[in-house]
């Protein structure tokens, strides 16, 4: 019986002792869910973006692509097929590349990968868009049959890409003012680097002593008697 109370009371002891170190710590468990750390867990859409004018276009472009590649599918018989498969090709690549930025946009999934510059990631990928839609929308416009779809097939391919022309305009302008953006940061940073060296006796001390050594050196080798020949 002594020895049970003994260690209820070895155990009372160290489980308050547990408390009051672990009130004292400075390093406390943090209250962040786990969840929400890690993976894919606490998205949330941006309806910010969406309701821009980039988001809009986003979303008009992936409507118009799927609309024009539904068109093209319904075609059974062609001949020749050449500008079919070429159009076919076009819209379902712009189809899933653009509906692929537009999730990574609007959950802003972006930005968990800043190693890529999406700002001309996405002007590469409406330019290009904007010129294989209107070359396949030629194309499709001079070899078709004129059925129903091939000519709504071509409207869309037309609408799809008067709106990946003006996203492209629009991308052009964020572009270029992400680059003077980023040559203002790289301006500042380096202003302060050289303000932080500037406020260091050390290092200015450290370099008059390089600089002092340097002309030594050179002023030895100029005096230094060249060999007879």
């Amino acid at each position: 019986m002594r020895g049970g109370e003994e260690l209820d009371g070895f155990e009372g002891e160290a489980s308050s002792t547990s408390m009051i170190s672990g009130a004292s710590s400075p390093y406390q468990p943090t209250t962040e869910p786990v969840s929400q750390r890690r993976g894919l867990a606490g998205l949330r859409c941006d309806p910010d973006y969406l309701r821009g004018a980039l988001g809009c276009l986003k979303v008009a472009q992936v409507i118009l692509a799927l609309i024009a590649f539904i068109c093209i599918e319904t075609i059974m018989e062609c001949s020749p097929c050449e500008g079919l498969y070429f159009f076919e090709f076009v819209s379902c690549s712009a189809f899933v590349v653009t509906g692929v930025l537009l999730i990574l946009f609007s959950l802003n999934l972006h930005m968990r990968i800043p190693q890529i510059n999406w700002n001309l990631t996405d002007l590469v990928n409406t330019g290009l868009s904007t010129f294989f839609f209107f070359i396949a929308s030629i194309v499709l416009a001079a070899l078709n049959h004129k059925t129903g779809a091939e000519i709504a097939a071509v409207i869309f391919g037309f609408l799809a890409t008067a709106v990946y022309a003006v996203n492209t305009f629009l991308a052009v302008q964020k572009w270029r003012v992400s680059i003077r953006q980023q040559s203002a940061n790289d301006y500042i940073r380096a202003r302060t680097e050289s303000r932080d060296v500037d406020g260091r006796p050390e290092i200015q001390r450290l370099d008059t002593e390089i600089m002092t050594s340097n002309r030594w050196l050179k002023v030895k080798t100029l005096s230094r008697p060249r060999a007879a020949d």
